[in-house]
Parts: C-alpha cells; sequence; structure tokens
C-alpha cells in the first residue's frame, strides 16, 4: 500500500469570498462565470469596492485534496504560499482537514504575496473569480519531492497552475517521479480560458501522461476546438484512461474501456457554485482509490459537489460519508 492515494499540485490561494449583483460585474469590468487573472493593484482596488467577504482557504486542487482529506483519504498537496498571515491561513486550514502540506514558504521579503481569489457570487449562485496568482505562481522544480511523487497511486495536476515560469517543468519532474514507481496521473483543465493558453501544453501531456481527464463541458470543448460535445468525448476518451465531464445541473459523464455512463447530478439549491468541480474531482479520486467502480465514484462526486454549492466556501461542511451512505454507495 502507498503512503498517500492522491497527491495534489495547485495554486495555494485564499478565496475571499462576497455576493453581487450583475451590475457590480459590469461596472468593474468582470466577465461573469469565469476566472481572470490580474495583477496586485487590482486585487487591492477589487477587495476595496466589494461589500461584506469571508477569507477561506481555497485554491482548485487544494479543494479536491481538502474533500478527500475530510473522507479520511491519505492524501498530500504542493503549492507555494507566502510566509504570511493568508499563508498561514491557508497553511492551518488545509493541515486542519488531515492533510499533508510540506511545501516550503516563500521568504517573507519575496516582493509577492500569498495568492487569493476573489469570488464574486451572484443571486444564481454563478461564481466570478478574479484571481492573483502571487507567490504560487513561482512553483518550481525544487518544490517537488520525488519520493512524495513516487509515494502516490494518484497525482493530480491544476490546470490553473500551468500559469507560471517553471510550471511545466514542476509538472513533468512530478509525472516522471510518480510514473516511475507505478503511480497514476489524473489532471483538470480548470477553465476553458487555461486551456486556451495553454492548449498545446494540455494536449502533448494528456497524450503522453494523462491517465485520467476532468474537465466540464465548456473546457473539453475548448481543449478540442469543437461546438460538438459527443465529438469532444470521444476524442478525449481515445486519449486517456478515464474521462470524467462535468455537464453542471445535468449531472456527468464518464468514460472508461469504451464504456460510457452518465451519473446524474444530486438536486440543490445553488448558493454558491464554487468548488463543484473540485468536490466532484476529490470525491471521484477518493472513490477509486478505495476501490469503488467509475460509475460509483461518479456518483459520490456529484453527492460531494451537491454539498459544496449548497452553502458559502469550496471545502465540504457536512459529512461527505454519511452523504454516501445516504445514497447507497457506501
Amino acid at each position: 500500500m502507498k503512503t498517500f492515494q492522491v497527491v495534489g499540485i495547485g495554486n495555494a490561494m485564499v478565496d475571499v469570498l462576497a455576493h453581487c449583483d450583475d451590475a457590480f460585474l459590469a461596472d468593474t469590468g468582470i466577465e461573469k462565470g469565469i476566472m481572470q487573472l490580474i495583477d496586485m493593484e487590482r486585487a487591492v482596488d477589487l477587495y476595496g469596492k466589494i461589500g461584506p467577504a469571508q477569507e477561506v482557504s481555497g485554491g482548485s486542487a487544494a479543494n479536491s485534496i481538502a474533500g478527500i482529506a475530510h473522507l479520511g483519504g491519505r492524501t498530500a498537496y504542493v503549492g507555494k504560499v507566502k510566509d504570511d498571515q493568508l499563508g498561514a491561513i491557508f497553511t492551518h486550514d488545509l493541515r486542519a482537514q488531515g492533510a499533508t502540506y510540506e511545501t516550503a514558504f516563500a521568504p517573507k521579503d519575496h516582493v509577492a504575496e500569498t495568492g487569493r481569489c476573489i469570488v464574486l457570487v451572484t443571486p444564481d449562485g454563478e461564481r466570478s473569480m478574479s484571481t492573483y496568482l502571487g507567490v504560487t505562481e513561482f512553483l518550481e522544480e525544487s518544490d517537488i519531492d520525488e519520493a512524495q511523487m513516487a509515494a502516490a497511486e494518484w497525482i493530480y495536476l491544476e490546470g490553473y497552475r500551468f500559469d507560471g515560469p517553471e510550471s511545466h517543468a514542476a509538472f513533468a519532474k512530478a509525472i516522471a517521479a510518480a510514473k516511475g514507481a507505478g503511480g497514476k496521473v489524473s489532471l483538470t483543465l480548470s477553465d476553458p480560458f487555461c486551456v486556451e493558453r495553454h492548449r498545446d501544453a494540455f494536449r502533448r501531456m494528456i497524450a503522453e501522461d494523462v491517465d485520467l481527464l476532468f474537465a466540464n463541458r465548456a473546457e473539453i470543448l475548448s481543449m478540442y476546438q469543437t461546438g460538438d460535445f459527443e465529438e469532444a468525448l470521444s476524442r478525449a476518451a481515445a486519449e486517456v484512461e478515464f474521462v470524467a465531464c462535468t455537464e453542471s445541473e445535468k449531472g456527468a459523464h464518464i468514460i472508461t474501456a469504451g464504456e460510457r455512463v452518465h451519473v446524474p447530478a444530486v438536486p440543490t439549491k445553488v448558493h454558491d457554485a464554487t468548488g463543484a468541480g473540485d468536490l466532484f474531482a476529490g470525491a471521484f479520486l477518493w472513490g477509486l482509490s478505495e476501490g469503488h467502480g467509475p460509475e460509483i465514484a461518479g456518483r459520490m462526486g456529484c453527492v460531494a459537489a451537491s454539498e459544496v454549492i449548497s452553502h458559502i466556501g469550496a471545502r465540504p461542511e457536512a459529512d461527505l460519508k454519511a452523504l454516501f451512505q445516504k445514497h447507497g454507495l457506501l
């Protein structure tokens, strides 16, 4: 048995969550429903304009890892924060969930600060994200512990982390260490605009190294540059062992070994869609690593996603195992 079921690598962020209306998005030039990268000046300006806010540890892969830890999974995370207030919040929150987190702090005199994502939630539950990457952008090869990667059944790579000068090299080192020890590689595409920025690198990684691809409808259409959802799914399935593609309230499509199943979404009143895909991926990976088949893992993913969108914040609040039992999955 390996030390870790899943080790995630991604952008270590603190989410700053606030409510707003569509007019506020228009007035501040924020495009609804996507993630936009911003600089520190823009982050400070937006923070001054938003209403009451809640600061919660976030980051896409970190949310997935927190979900796995919440389920009692053996899991670890790699992502860069600074030795500052938000860095301390992030570190405490992730370790408190039960995840191993040992990435070295960026020093106090680093020019950048701990990354933060200003998440604006409109009345329809949609979230629009303005992200200042800060020091997490400077994750480098030296931050990757090859022994830790080799000790993982799965590594989970966050697409957002491709936005960084040494990220591709860091991912390559992690993949080589994991694969060399018989581990498997999963990748989440994260965002259609992220795909636009890094499509060629993603395509190479998917074709050569990825065993499990996570995406939503918009992301997979962007990846394969088609408006035909079925075509995009088929092309992905030809390249990887598992495809797990979510489609919001329509549930998820799981494809493996030429077989496809559709997993329905769990009806839920949406309070904040932040983290839905993250918790789907975390629960799906946990399910697979616990020996469940892809359909059960997909159903677990949909249950976990429904839990996280029922409240503010991208970390689970209810007992996910109890919810799985309620739905007959355990």
